[in-house]
Order: structure tokens, then sequence, then C-alpha cells
């Protein structure tokens, strides 16, 4: 149990700049909540804005992971297997376990695994704001992190709980949770986030606090309480979850490759650091959004039959998934530089 000093003094710790870290904190939010509380009061708006969140976010945050991949020599020479190999293995996998097994299993992998994915990319932001804080924050890591992923845990719990039946209208099966175990983690969750609230106006009296590192933890703490637990529609729920963290994660690449390339146009990775400039960030996004709507598009015109397109979305999204887990680790140096964080 380790326990930061006060060494040192506490900085802002924006990303980049207040305006940006607004946008990305509190607006990206604020437009998960509002798309969340559009469906709640009006269900049938959930397809519409389902269809907006896919085509201008889902699609867009899945192709962004590939500037990370394969828009220049270097990274494609460092994940030639995640580009080349990977694929077709998690798509064979798929198609076997959707055939031999049911398509029910693709639904419950993906109601878990992708809880598991959300949460931890909101970790790992969130460690970058830690760090981007002048160090870590002043406060018992151990009890901080249990505040962190208490209350994701009790939302997936409850949704196990709760047993819907369907997701996105797959079949659903969950793992069987006894009423009594939401109970006790719900506790547990609220009783962490008393004390991490307690602890952050501590830091606020004494003139240390964290401003965007505590900005972000509040709405960690907002988007899974509404996403899991408010809304009791587990799509309705779900579809905050999936705005939040698209936004976020689209938002988040950008920075990486700019801050990569922000000595200006790199000769080795032209065409990446090109459309990675401030000035293009435009091109950046256009492209991004281009080539995301040409390969689904195509995919929906070329495969008509639902069963191979669910078997291929879900294999794009589980193959996203893995390759997260292998290019996002802050104790990365190459990481840690490029988001301007010390190890």
């Amino acid at each position: 149990m380790t326990v930061a000093t006060e060494a040192g003094p506490i900085a802002p710790g924006w990303l980049r700049t207040p305006s940006f870290d607004l946008v990305f904190i509190a607006g990206i939010a604020g437009i998960a909540l509002l798309s969340g509380g559009l469906v709640v009061q009006e269900p049938g708006l959930f397809i519409p804005v389902l269809f907006l969140d896919l085509w201008l976010l889902g699609y867009h945050h899945v192709v962004t992971t590939f500037t990370r991949l394969c828009f220049d020599r270097e990274s494609f020479r460092a994940h030639r297997f995640l580009v080349l190999w990977l694929p077709p293995l998690i798509l064979a996998s798929v198609n076997l376990i959707a055939v031999g097994i049911g398509f029910w299993v693709l639904a419950s992998t993906y109601l878990y695994w992708q809880w598991f994915h959300y949460t931890r990319q909101s970790y790992g932001i969130a460690q970058v704001y830690r760090r981007k804080a002048g160090g870590l924050v002043v406060e018992n890591e151990w009890l901080s992190q249990l505040a962190f992923y208490l209350l994701p845990l009790w939302g997936i719990l409850h949704r196990s709980y709760q047993d819907p039946g369907t997701f996105l209208t797959l079949e659903l099966k969950v793992i069987p949770v006894p009423a009594i175990a939401v109970d006790v983690v719900g506790i547990a969750a609220g009783a962490a986030l008393c004390w991490w609230l307690a602890t952050r106006a501590r830091m606020f009296w004494r003139g240390r606090l964290p401003v965007a590192h505590t900005l972000y933890m509040l709405s960690h703490f907002t988007i899974f309480y509404v996403g899991y637990i408010a809304i009791d529609d587990i799509n309705h729920g779900w579809l905050v979850l999936n705005i939040w963290h698209n936004a976020q994660y689209i938002a988040f690449v950008w920075l990486y490759n700019n801050n990569r390339f922000k000595d200006g146009v790199d000769p080795q990775a032209k065409f990446l650091s090109t459309i990675s400039q401030r000035r293009n960030a435009w091109l950046y996004f256009l492209v991004c959004f281009g080539i995301s709507t040409l390969i689904y598009l195509g995919v929906k015109n070329v495969i008509a039959a639902l069963p191979v397109f669910i078997v291929i979305y879900q294999a794009i999204n589980f193959h996203h998934y893995i390759v997260d887990g292998v290019i996002w680790k802050v104790r990365e140096r190459s990481l840690q530089r490029n988001l301007g964080i010390k190890a």
C-alpha cells in the first residue's frame, strides 16, 4: 500500500490545453449522456442514434486504431502480425464459435469484453492525467484504484443480475449473479466513492487539487453509473458508454499522433505526419472517417446475410480489443514520450 508524498507542486494536469481537455472530458461525456437521455425518453430514437454512433464514431474509432498500426512504415514493421495475421485468425475463430455453439456466445462475450475494454481504456487515460499532474496524486493508491474499479464492477454485476435475455437483438446468456453480491459491491462502491470525494475535497481545501484528473474521474464515475445502473434498458445504457468510449478514443489517438509529430512533417512517415499536424486536424478526421465509411458501407452492401455481418462485425470488435491491449501500455517509453508524461 503506497501513499504519495506532497513533494513538488501539483499542476492542473491538462493533456493539451484547458479548452481541449474540457471538450475531451465534459463535452464528450455530455454528448453521451444527452444521447442516452434522448433514447430513454423516446425509445423510437434508439435506432437513429445508434446509426449515427456507429457511422460517425464506432467505425471511425476502429479505423483510427490503424493510424497506430500501419499508416507509416515503422509502425507497420512493428505491428505486422496485428495487421496481417491476427484479423483472419480472429475471424475464423468467431465464425467457428457462432456456427458451432451459437450467436449467443458472441453477444455474451461482447457484453463482458467490452465492459473490460471500456474500463481499461478509461483507467489508462486516468493514469495519463494522474502523471500529467506532476507525479502521483496525494492519495492512497490502492484505495484510489478500488474506487475506480468498484463502480464498473457494480455495473456489470447489475446487468448480469438483470439477465435481460437479449442484447442488441441477439440472445444473451449472462454469468449468474445473486442480488446480495450486487448489493454488497454497490455499497462498497458507494463507500469508496465517498472516500475519494472526501480526499479530493481535502486537496481542494489545501490548494493542491489536480483539476484535470479530478474532472476526468468524475466523468468516469458518472458515465459508468448512468450506463450500467441508472438506465434500466441494457441497450440504452450501452449506447451511453459506447458513444463516450468511441469519441474519447478518436480524440485521444489524434492527440497521440499530433504529439508524435509535433516537430513537423517526418519524411519517414510523410502521410501520417502531414495529416497529424494541428492545422490539418480536419484532414486527419476526414481521412479516417472516409476510410471507415467506405469499408463499412462496402461490407454492408456486399454481405446481405445478417448472421455473416454479425460475425464480421464482432471479429472487428474483438481484433480491436486485442490490439488496444498491445499498443496502449503507458509503461512504454515511446508512449510516454508522445503523450508528454514521465516514467
